[in-house]
């Protein structure tokens, strides 16, 4: 099969005004950045949200592995489906951060025939949304900084500083930085970090807001700082959220493109699932909702990762939860996850050992792994469908394996999904089940039970997610974090939904555990107060929220030729 990137070249994108005709936008409704790239402007947003609601279906995933289980292929290709089954769809998806495409994914616009377009300046630029995040959020620590070098007016304790500086590339060397070295004109000396972007509050603001006004107030709420009293201090007491808003003022609004098949799809904010929410924004959803009558969303990571924010911090900002779960799983994923391959979780196995038929691992990866994530949606009252990613080693008995134990784990239907080779054409019956199974949890009247509690203290919803989630036994809690707990409690900020900062490739904490472990103890290493997205981040183990480049990054293989085409990139 041809790469993702000669499928895309080949492709012949429809003007973009065509592709938002099919959702009632007209070219007066969008700021056009090139012919296939545009964003709604903020007047049309006003009009067109808030009438009538189409469903909503969040598509998830085992944990991830080394070989990819197309999340996002699925999303996309579910889009089109629908589309081509004659139903009026959309999707909204994240941003690439340049991080992980530099680093080692390479891409994240989808694959094969199941794409959005135009994948190079998505993977890239795309529209300077994620670099505007990086300036907002670096305004702040700048004005934090000459704040401290000028008078310190607000007595900002300089050993209690929260606010790291972001950059939307992977570079471990800055975990841990010293600032303000060089002499007094430099500013104070002090230890600093770099997050990467898609970790930053602001990301996760920009994400969860639902206009101006409520962006606004959530960049003031930010805590940037402990005072030497031990009173909080906002960015709104340092004077930089205003500022800051003026910098994600176009980063807002939602960035519309289009599938290779020419269906609308949104692609907006990207905080990452293993150390943020996981989810792409509120106003894009809630735009799309307006539009057609089935929306199509990805979680980031496992569904003990991405689709738990999805429902525990997501859908109580927006107010919306998904009207179905599409959990996306593969025989390679299963055999994995079934102690099938000689090199453990770690690498990529012979291609010998990846195609060569393993019912047993595949029956043990499942019955372990995918049913427990199966279990957990399932437990909320959602309606759960397996969709089984094919390749082309796939044996019938492996996937009636995967079959056999999703059903028996609670799943409403198991659908095999060829989007990848297919498109839309591969996508219809995992269409026809989520038309079924939207239409059957509405019949219902949309039975809905939250595994968290809203209004839990911070303790108590770490306590829940660790141990109905992961499959903990218990919580071990870092000396730091009981002090941030108590601290917590003082401004009264003690209840707000929890951000588990958690590896991606395990229910526990411990990247190599793979299946369904349990009885483990989760340790809980730092809490971080996240008050202006709302939510509170707890780090698990030895979770970093800088993540460093791979032997190979994907970087070294890229480059550009004599007419300014991309080579080496994206498949």
């Amino acid at each position: 099969m041809d790469s993702d990137l000669d499928i895309a070249r080949r492709a012949t994108p429809a003007p973009i005004e065509e592709v938002a005709a099919k959702l009632g936008l007209e070219r007066s409704d969008l700021i056009m950045h090139g012919s296939s790239i545009a964003k709604v402007n903020w007047e049309s947003m006003k009009s067109k949200r808030g009438g009538k609601q189409g469903f909503l279906i969040l598509v998830t995933s085992v944990n991830p592995t080394p070989f990819g289980e197309g999340k996002t292929v699925t999303t996309i290709g579910l889009n089109q489906g629908l589309n081509r089954r004659g139903h009026n769809a959309a999707c909204v998806i994240r941003e690439p951060s340049m991080g992980p495409v530099f680093g080692i994914k390479g891409g994240a616009a989808g694959g094969g025939f199941s794409q959005v377009l135009p994948m190079e300046a998505i993977n890239l630029h795309f529209t300077g949304d994620l670099h505007a995040v990086t300036a907002a959020h670096n305004l702040c620590s700048a004005i934090l900084d000459n704040h401290l070098h000028r008078e310190n007016e607000l007595d900002i304790d300089t050993n209690r500083i929260f606010w790291p500086r972001v950059i939307d590339m992977n570079d471990r060397s800055l975990r841990e930085v010293t600032i303000g070295l060089g002499g007094k004109m430099n500013g104070v000396v002090r230890t600093d970090r770099f997050d990467i972007t898609a970790a930053s509050e602001v990301m996760a603001i920009l994400s969860l807001s639902r206009d101006y006004a409520d962006l606004r107030a959530r960049l003031g709420r930010i805590v940037i700082a402990n005072s030497n009293t031990g009173k909080m201090v906002t960015a709104e007491q340092l004077g930089a959220a205003g500022s800051m808003a003026l910098l994600l003022r176009d980063a807002l609004l939602p960035n519309l493109v289009q599938t290779l098949e020419g269906d609308p799809a949104f692609v907006h904010c990207g905080p990452f699932a293993n150390i943020a929410h996981g989810n792409s924004s509120i106003i894009a959803d809630d735009l799309a909702l307006s539009c057609a009558d089935y929306v199509v969303t990805e979680s980031g990571f496992g569904a003990e990762m991405g689709a738990e924010k999805a429902l525990h911090i997501k859908a109580v900002a927006s107010g919306k939860v998904p009207d179905c779960v599409i959990i996306n799983a593969t025989v390679r994923a299963m055999k994995l996850h079934g102690d099938g391959f000689s090199t453990g979780g770690g690498k990529r196995p012979p291609v010998d050992e990846l195609e060569t038929e393993n019912v047993e691992a595949t029956q043990a990866g499942a019955a372990t792994n995918l049913r427990r994530h199966v279990r957990n949606i399932s437990m909320t009252g959602l309606p759960v469908i397996v969709s089984i990613n094919r390749f082309a080693s796939d044996t019938d008995a492996e996937i009636e394996a995967i079959r056999k134990e999703a059903v028996a784990a609670g799943a409403k239907d198991v659908v095999l999904f060829e989007g990848h080779a297919k498109g839309g054409a591969g996508s219809g019956d995992l269409a026809d089940a989520v038309v079924s199974a939207c239409a059957d949890h509405e019949k219902a009247g949309r039975p809905y039970t939250p595994i968290v509690d809203s209004g839990m203290r911070v303790e108590e919803t770490i306590l829940r997610i660790a141990t109905n989630v992961y499959g903990a036994h218990t919580v071990d809690f870092s000396p730091q974090a009981l002090r941030s707990f108590e601290t917590l409690k003082s401004w009264g900020v003690d209840k707000l939904p929890v951000c588990m900062a958690k590896t991606q490739y395990s229910f526990s904490h411990e990247a190599k555990e793979l299946g369904a472990p349990t009885g483990f103890t989760l340790p809980i290493r730092e809490i971080r107060l996240n008050a202006g997205a709302g939510f509170i981040v707890a780090i698990c183990g030895s979770m970093m929220t800088m993540p460093g480049l791979p032997t190979r990054p994907a970087a070294m293989d890229m480059d550009m030729d004599d007419d300014g085409l991309l080579t080496g990139v994206f498949g």
